[in-house]
């Protein structure tokens, strides 16, 4: 067993200011260790299951030079294989040109090379003229080799370290966390994917933190103060918004608006959300909103306001086949609004919608990334609709992300100026940019944040 995958850190809590090197980010030599060092040590969410329901159905997933596929081998059974043939090498399956991935349904694997032929358990079943190697071809020598696979949330998930640990070991306390919302009821209403020019880090760290939004989402300023928090959990951490003092705790996470009409505050940002991010939102949750104003008289306190939307909106999916989950709110809360798995993938949970960012290393250049999101959301059964990865330019994304992305590429910049010291997250609401720093220093034996004086 990997051990290093049940690592913590001393002050798990991570409450003193620290400084975190610049090297992670903008080093060659950092970026080119990380393969052996950290991708091929971790688990990385690879797929979603609904992208591969029918039996030999598969979806490829590239980290650098290495490529696996993930095929559906039975109704219940996933088997991952490394994606290259064991007679010379050629990838099996190729990407098509402009694609995020390849995925398709195959009985057999072809190589395109020299015809070695591969069924859905990797064995070979056909290589010409196997004579010729005087019986020494064994099963052993011929099979695909295997990456372990696992599945929690909806998500295929791989480890291409032979010793690696369980899954449910490496996910720690997240699936008590996040099981509660039936993540893996959820489908895609979008999903979109750009090669962008700043580090996977830069990238993900944008997102895990709160600290940004008053300044890089000032239109939100309009509907209240969206103070933050990062909590710790050995290697992933999570973050949440406060809730405003004698709310409900859902508040933490489907928050209304401020101010002297809460009714009104909370259909503008709906609409607002909507319309400038598309993502943290349902058009149920915003056409509940805007009855808001119609069902509760001027002066209702800002908890019944919450509640009603909250209430309505449940009711009016229930009436089209959608049933979100009860969770506790104390459990809401607890588990805040986003939680970061080490190292590169985020999920942005509620009961009836999520937003995940995934962000991985374009070639081993450390200023340039792919980057990924997708929202996903409840549907009635007839109604998913059908969805790709979509490559969108910057420009073309939702705006609200369209802010994210100016600073990330700025950042990238600004890290490699003589002048910089080096990171100075906030101790309270940018914990988790420490924290990642702290368990990817354990990996990469480099790297560690250091406290500041």
């Amino acid at each position: 067993m990997n051990e290093i995958s049940s690592i913590g850190t001393p002050g798990e809590d991570l409450i003193e200011p620290v400084i975190v090197p610049v090297e992670a980010y903008v080093s060659k030599d950092y970026a080119r260790a990380e393969q052996e060092r950290l991708w091929r040590k971790v688990w990385l969410q690879a797929a979603r299951l609904e992208d591969i329901p029918e039996v030999g159905d598969f979806v490829t997933y590239d980290i650098l030079e290495d490529s696996v596929i993930i095929m559906r081998t039975g109704p219940d059974e996933l088997s991952a294989y490394h994606n290259v043939c064991p007679h010379r090498g050629r990838r099996l399956i190729d990407t098509p040109a402009g694609q995020r991935n390849a995925r398709g349904n195959r009985k057999s694997i072809i190589c395109g090379f020299h015809g070695w032929t591969f069924d859905r358990q990797g064995q070979c079943t056909f290589a010409n003229h196997a004579d010729d190697w005087q019986g020494k071809l064994t099963a052993q020598r011929t099979a695909l080799g295997k990456v372990s696979v696992d599945i929690w949330g909806g998500w295929a998930w791989i480890n291409l370290d032979p010793d690696c640990g369980p899954l449910a070991d490496y996910l720690g306390v997240v699936p008590d966390m996040l099981d509660p919302f039936g993540l893996q009821n959820m489908r895609y209403r979008w999903r979109k994917w750009i090669i962008f020019d700043c580090n996977w880090k830069v990238a993900m760290e944008a997102f895990s933190e709160t600290y940004h939004v008053q300044t890089t989402h000032p239109e939100f300023n309009a509907f209240g103060e969206f103070r933050g928090w990062a909590r710790k959990h050995g290697l992933h951490t999570n973050i949440g918004y406060e809730a405003p003092k004698n709310m409900d705790e859902n508040q933490a996470k489907l928050r209304i608006g401020s101010g002297e009409d809460p009714r009104l505050s909370t259909a503008e940002m709906q609409l607002f959300t909507w319309e400038n991010a598309n993502t943290n939102t349902t058009m149920t949750l915003v056409a509940a909103a805007q009855r808001l104003k119609d069902e509760l008289p001027e002066g209702t306190p800002a908890p019944q306001v919450l509640q009603h939307w909250l209430a309505t909106a449940r009711a009016d999916d229930e009436k089209r086949g959608v049933f979100w989950p009860v969770v506790e709110p104390a459990h809401t809360a607890k588990s805040g609004t986003a939680w970061q798995i080490f190292p590169n993938f985020q999920i942005g949970h509620a009961v009836n919608n999520m937003l995940c960012y995934s962000a991985r290393p374009y070639g081993a250049d450390p200023d340039k990334c792919i980057f990924e999101a997708a929202v996903y959301e409840l549907f009635p059964a007839a109604e998913t609709p059908a969805t790709e990865w979509e490559y969108t330019s910057a420009e073309e994304w939702p705006p609200v992300l369209q802010q994210d992305f100016t600073n990330m590429q700025a950042v990238q910049q600004g890290m490699k100026n003589v002048g910089f010291r080096g990171t100075q997250p906030n101790p309270y609401m940018e914990r988790a940019v420490a924290s990642l720093h702290y368990n990817l220093s354990r990996y990469m034996g480099t790297g560690a944040p250091k406290p500041l004086d």
